[in-house]
């Protein structure tokens, strides 16, 4: 079938499937495509924030998956490049209970189906996201084949096979994939009414920033706490960090295994806590790697947390945070040695949400306090970091 005649196929019947999901476990979802055309294969997560689809889709912790998001109105601010969180989307695919509309903000450069295209990320909406939510929470982050064809031609069996041999996330050293090429330097500053991104003016605190798949506004927000930022690529030495002279060394966000990505980050996180007394501060998977170069252990959740409406309770003052989070795998609280502590937990589930040592200003946290999208109730911990150099 000619792409004009499926268009208007399309046209006439609104409901003609043009785009499906595939289950490991043999469910299909069928619902219409948008974005660009093609096949892929992901880990299926789903996210509850309510706004931010365009830095949840440009996230590089998302790497390796499809996101489903439960919030229904997708697509309805449309997209602006000042929002992308890195420079492509790096989630494979979205899904969406209802299809795009035509966007109403006044920010809105293009809309989402158009900026998928031309970024090259499947979207699928008319998709029951309660009824696929339910099954990501009951098999545990399934593995999943997504189409979007304009004829509705699918090949069913190939696909439940591609689903079914997806490698998934476990042992699998995502960061390598999205971590920045070379070193550079970032003084560009949160984003404010009304002059926008402004840039530091200031001399500052020098900190090197290890790129395990950083997003752009926890640079921003480093540099709004006051530091002078030099990012360095995620298998950076020791040496190459401390040839900067850092008054502090952050630890990034990123995707994939912890334990894979530890393998050569772990020693370099190791030799700067023997060799020196820098403050570190890591942030989701730079949280689990400092959790792994202090003696402890991560585990893979089942389905993950994912959202911008997490509470998090810092254990000593019994504040409760609202924060962002997006990460499939969690430290074992119980695995941690002497000498750290659990400063932060989730009050959804109990897990680890945070660690510090008890005589170093050594200390990371689980969830996001750079939101984007999300709540900023946790942007104290930068002026800790900053405070404690």
């Amino acid at each position: 079938m000619s792409s004009a005649s499926s268009a208007a196929r399309e046209q006439e019947n609104p409901d003609f499937p043009t785009a499906c999901v595939v289950l490991a476990d043999g469910t299909i979802f069928y619902g219409r495509g948008f974005g660009a055309t093609g096949i892929v294969e992901a880990e299926l997560c789903f996210n509850t924030a309510m706004t931010g689809y365009q830095e949840i889709m440009t996230d590089p912790s998302y790497a390796g998956q499809a996101i489903t998001f439960t919030f229904p109105h997708i697509g309805n601010t449309g997209v602006t490049a000042e929002d992308d969180e890195t420079a492509d989307p790096v989630a494979r695919a979205m899904i969406v209970k209802w299809d795009p509309t035509e966007p109403s903000n006044w920010r809105s450069e293009q809309t989402l189906s158009a900026w998928l295209s031309k970024r090259g990320r499947i979207g699928v909406g008319g998709i029951d996201t309660r009824r696929l939510t339910r099954a990501i929470r009951q098999q545990g982050a399934p593995h999943v084949a997504i189409q979007h064809a304009t004829d509705g031609a699918f090949d069913i069996p190939a696909l439940l096979q591609k689903a079914r041999d997806f490698a998934g996330l476990e042992g699998q050293d995502l960061a390598i994939e999205v971590t920045c090429a070379q070193s550079y330097n970032w003084n560009e500053q949160r984003w404010a009414w009304p002059d926008g991104f402004t840039q530091r003016s200031t001399a500052g605190k020098k900190v090197v920033a290890i790129d395990f798949g950083a997003k752009r506004n926890i640079l921003r927000c480093l540099a709004s706490a006051g530091c002078d930022v030099t990012v360095l690529p995620a298998t950076a030495t020791a040496a190459e960090i401390l040839a900067h002279n850092p008054s502090g060394v952050f630890l990034s966000n990123g995707p994939g295994d912890p334990a894979a990505t530890g393998e050569y980050a772990v020693p370099m996180i190791r030799e700067i806590l023997d060799t020196t007394d820098l403050p570190v501060f890591g942030i989701c998977l730079g949280h689990q790697m400092l959790a792994l170069a202090l003696g402890g252990k991560t585990l893979k959740m089942n389905h993950g947390h994912h959202g911008a409406n997490h509470p998090v309770k810092e254990t000593a003052s019994g504040k409760v945070e609202i924060t962002s989070m997006n990460h499939g795998f969690a430290v074992d609280a119980t695995s941690l040695p002497a000498g750290v502590t659990e400063t932060h937990v989730s009050l959804f589930d109990g897990s680890n949400c945070g660690i510090a040592m008890t005589d170093r200003p050594v200390f990371s946290v689980q969830h996001h306090p750079e939101a984007s999208p999300g709540p900023q109730d946790s942007f104290y911990l930068f002026e800790r970091f900053v405070a404690s150099m």
